[in-house]
């Protein structure tokens, strides 16, 4: 079927021509090529008082009725604005935003694009994309030369660490601040997403082994897999002290522990390159911690970390 078409203007003029010719609307609509309720309909809705009909005043109503048809935003309602603002003040992404609104609302369509472009576009006051949103410049890779020689590589790691379906195999990595400034160690487990983290002095091997202490907080990992920066040449030290097998990934390959170089680069949001982490205190790193591991997953199925662990501890 042909799809539908609005009348022109010239065909518009034409129409204006052929009643004052004195035609039926038949004749006119098989000249100008139109279904005959085509040409009715708009003599209904364009013409005059009179019932005259003028090509360009017909033609100026349309406009102004297209103008009137445009579809509300739909962050223009109440119900989706404040729900969108609520999740936005905890800084999640609007591809979470629209997941959960989804899953709260069935059946009521809220999509992440529509939401990208309310804070992108000024919809949303106060709301913008560097202060909202997570990404807010390139994504660089950090590359390092070899310095360590490791005992145990990824390679070496047991099956079971690849399927991620136990609690306590950690990815671990350092977050810089600026040259001095301290860093911030950080350990996500595989299968929940969970993170750990604690502030080191330094970059200095024994200041972060002796970190990992403080930011597990007693928890015993049953594996650790880092990157080959020589904060980690302690790495012995951190076995002994954690009853645990540190593993090694390959040189310039942070894909292999791409869960714990995900939540490094959410972590830049709050603290941005040169920050000095000497000067955050436990109730600023902590608070984050909590937004983070509160925040739903896509890949837990929309479950927030502490929401997935307690998942599958009651179902263990």
């Amino acid at each position: 079927m042909q799809s539908y078409q609005h009348f022109t203007l010239i065909e518009r003029q034409s129409l204006s021509e052929k009643l004052k010719e004195g035609k039926s609307l038949r004749q006119i609509a098989k000249e100008l090529g139109r279904n005959v309720s085509t040409v009715s309909r708009e003599l209904k809705r364009n013409s005059n008082k009179d019932k005259s009909y003028n090509s360009w005043r017909a033609t100026v109503l349309y406009i102004c009725r297209r103008k009137r048809s445009v579809r509300k935003p739909r962050l223009a309602d109440d119900t989706v604005r404040g729900f969108v603002v609520d999740c936005l003040n905890k800084f999640w992404s609007p591809e979470i935003i629209s997941a959960k609104w989804k899953q709260e609302h069935p059946g009521e369509p809220l999509s992440h694009s529509t939401i990208y472009r309310g804070v992108k576009g000024g919809i949303l006051p106060g709301y913008g994309p560097k202060s909202h949103l997570r990404r807010r410049g390139k994504r660089r890779n950090k590359g390092r030369s070899q310095t360590i020689h490791p005992v145990h590589t990824i390679h070496d790691r047991p099956s079971e660490i690849e399927l991620r379906r136990r609690l306590g195999d950690l990815e671990g990595d350092t977050v810089y601040g600026g040259i001095g400034k301290g860093v911030l160690l950080t350990l996500v487990d595989r299968s929940s997403r969970f993170l750990y983290s604690t502030v080191a002095p330094s970059r200095d091997s024994k200041a972060v082994a002796n970190a990992f202490g403080e930011a597990l907080g007693g928890v015993k990992p049953n594996t650790v897999t880092l990157d080959n920066g020589s904060e980690f040449a302690e790495f012995r030290r951190i076995e002994d002290n954690l009853s645990t097998t540190v593993y090694f990934a390959d040189p310039h390959s942070p894909w292999q522990r791409g869960s714990n170089e995900n939540i490094n680069d959410l972590l830049r949001f709050w603290f941005p390159k040169g920050t000095d982490f000497r000067l955050v205190s436990d109730e600023d790193l902590n608070r984050v911690l909590s937004l983070i591991n509160n925040r739903p997953r896509k890949c837990l199925g929309w479950l927030s970390p502490l929401e997935f662990i307690n998942k599958k501890c009651c179902c263990s």
